[in-house]
């Protein structure tokens, strides 16, 4: 077993890194690797559902990406480009009639010349934000005045109609994000806004696609966990257990822990969508085993070693050389068996990363 950072390494041709998602959601490509048998197969995502069986549970993560990056101007008329971190927070407290909604929010400005403290930002008439002050690395502390209207309602419909998707940074085709973007860049069940990043291996759904798996008996279980930017800064320490993982938002309701905690019961498969599925279910889950309803900041790391105790099988994307997320498969499949795959799905061209091809890791037949 390996902690060095540069054994989790492997050759990635650009060519590989998916710039626009499939044309159906689930036409994309599947790889699935069955770990007790050591085999390995090639699919289309639609044939996920042949791998279930009646009495399975699967665990989706319905976190909703807000559109998070926002052009605004400064009062003397530079440009300022705001990247908020998290959904911002309503000061429902301070509230008072025919005053601005008032919001909190931490968030990356981008400007020639950083904004004062105490400055505003304008992004038109309906939201301003005005700069609290800075971190010490550099985060801005901002306060959000929005003007909801019978339009606009709410803080989330401002957004949504100023604001852009953020993809992530190795998406870098010319014309930036599009329509296909606001459509495609979410999942089918997203219904919490707080991620500036999509759970990606949820993409693959379509409605039918999740109507044909309900319909063959596997329970569909929800939880939350809010992607912040964390997810995608680099490992920078050699020893990978020197690492420190980011905290994000995570939510687990007392009819989902229930779903699962009597499905281990009986010794059925749990199945995650995602590495945030994962993360969220073995941080919930105590030590006899039992997931309990939380409502938490989680900080989980998972790397080789970790013993899981309550996810069985993965539905997952391919992730980036030396990053916490491929940590998290080799900790499930074994980090030479993971790389070797990879080398293979590179080989057959399969695509990668958010808007790439999907794999299944699956350790219980």
């Amino acid at each position: 077993m390996s902690y060095k950072l540069t054994d989790y390494d492997y050759h990635l041709p650009p060519e590989n890194i998916a710039q626009h998602p499939a044309h159906k959601r689930d036409q994309s490509r599947l790889m699935v690797l069955n770990v007790p048998d050591d085999a390995l197969h090639h699919r289309n995502f639609h044939h996920i559902s042949e791998y279930f069986k009646p009495d399975d549970v699967l665990v989706v993560n319905d976190t909703k990406v807000f559109p998070a990056r926002l052009l605004g101007k400064k009062t003397t008329g530079g440009k300022v480009e705001l990247f908020l971190l998290e959904f911002p927070k309503l000061e429902l407290d301070k509230q008072e009639r025919n005053t601005p909604h008032l919001a909190t929010a931490q968030a990356l400005l981008k400007s020639s010349k950083r904004p004062k403290v105490g400055s505003t930002i304008h992004f038109n008439t309906t939201l301003t934000a005005e700069v609290l002050g800075y971190t010490k690395d550099g985060k801005a502390e901002i306060l959000l005045h929005y003007f909801p209207s019978p339009i606009l309602p709410t803080l989330e419909a401002i957004l949504n109609s100023l604001g852009q998707v953020p993809l992530p940074p190795y998406i870098t085709r010319e014309k930036g994000t599009t329509k296909e973007d606001q459509e495609r860049y979410q999942t089918k069940y997203a219904h919490h806004p707080g991620s500036v990043a999509a759970p990606t291996a949820g993409l693959h759904f379509s409605d039918q696609l999740l109507e044909s798996i309900a319909a063959k008996g596997v329970a569909i279980a929800k939880i939350t966990l809010h992607v912040g930017y964390g997810t995608f800064a680099p490992v920078r320490t050699e020893d990978i257990r020197d690492h420190t993982i980011h905290h994000e938002y995570i939510s687990v309701n007392a009819q989902t822990a229930a779903t699962i905690n009597a499905a281990k019961k009986q010794k059925r498969r749990i199945w995650a969508v995602g590495t945030t599925s994962v993360r969220t279910l073995e941080f919930c889950t105590d030590t006899n085993g039992e997931v309990q309803p939380t409502s938490s900041s989680c900080d989980l790391f998972i790397y080789p070693g970790y013993q899981f105790k309550t996810v069985d099988n993965l539905i997952t994307n391919f992730h980036l050389p030396q990053s916490s997320l491929l940590f998290l498969v080799s900790a499930l499949a074994g980090r030479e068996k993971i790389l070797n795959v990879y080398n293979i799905a590179v080989k057959e061209n399969y695509r990668f990363f958010s808007y790439g091809d999907a794999m299944a890791i699956i350790t219980k037949k």
